[in-house]
């Protein structure tokens, strides 16, 4: 005989507690369900009502009676006391002593665990969160949610759009809360969709591991070690940093990231090797404002094996990352998974024209972002090229 994978059950509070902990550390759902002694179908549909949002733990208000308070009143009920007796002693109101004898059962049913249990369930009720309060402000989130706007970008968007009306505050948790958790019904959950990840559940934070693997090596390549200063501390414009954006049926997208503004440029390519892409990055460089890229940083990718080439035509000297170090090339990194709400893993890339490249990067860089005080990538890229024309 098998052993039984777990009963599916209700989930008392100690075990829903945790299971938002486990999760919070990044434990899997199966796990979760193994060590709770449940099935996994209890566990995932504590977690799919949720949206994958652990809830705000419960906090008793400091005018309600307490457990031991009540075990109080239930010991002065044994030996006959008053009601007002009682209150004297616990420094309560009678009022307050005799609702609560007569709400749980009167004087000869009255229990204090009963009672409290009692107490702690009847008090949970919906509070309606601040974008079902507030109408202007539910329409504004909205609005930009349906611009693709990210909830963190329209949290900090609002406080220097509306710097006087405390209405038109709202964090991006409670925009993620109310998106993702079923119960509140505020905003369309069609939303969801402009939303960078289309996922039904918010994923938990964990860690991810490193992955390793070996490269080609690219000739006579220029270490990141040796690009200037200015480069490495986005003091000046004019650096950028370069990737391929995977789809599928081998379909490729080159990004650019300008490092100071994080100004985007989406180029098309007909392949991955490198004459397709040092092709392709060529003419991008030659639409830009002449001097505007100073240098570009690479990964270890063999599609940049013509670098020598490209910097002869471009007069844009490339440098290449450490391998297996993606971090060195941050604001790229950031901007392909910013892409992905664009184009979701297993798109065929091959169908967008140049044209839709450069539709998708104007919105790119015309939403605020937080890493720039919530300015947008054209507006600063604009303030520092200018002064510099």
């Amino acid at each position: 005989m098998t052993q039984s994978r777990g009963l599916r059950r209700r989930l008392s509070t100690v075990e829903l507690e945790t299971l938002w902990r486990q999760r919070h550390q990044g434990e899997g759902l199966t796990a979760i369900a193994k060590a709770l002694g449940t099935s996994l179908s209890s566990v995932y549909g504590v977690v799919k009502r949720q949206g994958g949002i652990a809830p705000r733990p419960r906090r008793r208000s400091s005018r309600v009676l307490r457990l031991a308070e009540r075990e109080e009143i239930s010991r002065h009920i044994a030996v006959g006391s008053s009601v007002r007796a009682m209150a004297r002693a616990l420094g309560r109101a009678p009022s307050t002593i005799s609702r609560e004898i007569q709400r749980h059962g009167g004087r000869i049913y009255y229990r204090a665990t009963r009672a409290d249990t009692a107490a702690w369930r009847l008090a949970e009720r919906p509070k309606r969160c601040r974008l079902a309060q507030h109408a202007a402000l539910r329409r504004v989130v909205a609005a930009k949610l349906a611009a693709a706007w990210a909830p963190q970008q329209i949290a900090g968007w609002l406080v220097s759009e509306y710097p006087n009306d405390p209405t038109m505050r709202v964090s991006h948790e409670t925009i993620y809360r109310t998106l993702y958790v079923q119960a509140r019904g505020v905003l369309k959950k069609q939303l969801m969709a402009h939303l960078r990840r289309q996922r039904t559940v918010r994923r938990a934070r964990a860690g991810r591991a490193a992955r390793a693997g070996g490269r080609a090596q690219i000739v006579d390549a220029v270490s990141i070690s040796a690009r200037p200063p200015t480069a490495a501390d986005r003091a000046v414009p004019g650096h950028w940093e370069g990737d391929l954006l995977a789809g599928a049926k081998n379909s490729h997208i080159a990004t650019l990231v300008e490092r100071r503004s994080r100004y985007v440029h989406l180029v098309q390519v007909e392949g991955k090797d490198t004459a397709s892409v040092v092709s392709a990055l060529i003419r991008e460089v030659q639409r830009l404002p002449k001097g505007l890229m100073a240098s570009l940083t690479w990964d270890r990718g063999m599609e940049m094996a013509q670098h020598q080439l490209f910097s002869v035509v471009t007069d844009v000297q490339v440098y290449f990352c450490d391998p297996r170090s993606p971090w060195q090339r941050g604001s790229n990194e950031n901007t392909n998974g910013l892409l992905r709400q664009y184009f979701p893993h297993g798109t065929d890339l091959r169908p967008y024209t140049q044209r839709q490249l450069d539709k998708v990067a104007q919105q790119l860089n015309t939403r605020p972002r937080q890493t720039l005080g919530f300015k947008t990538p054209a507006a600063v890229l604009a303030a520092t090229v200018a002064p510099t024309g």
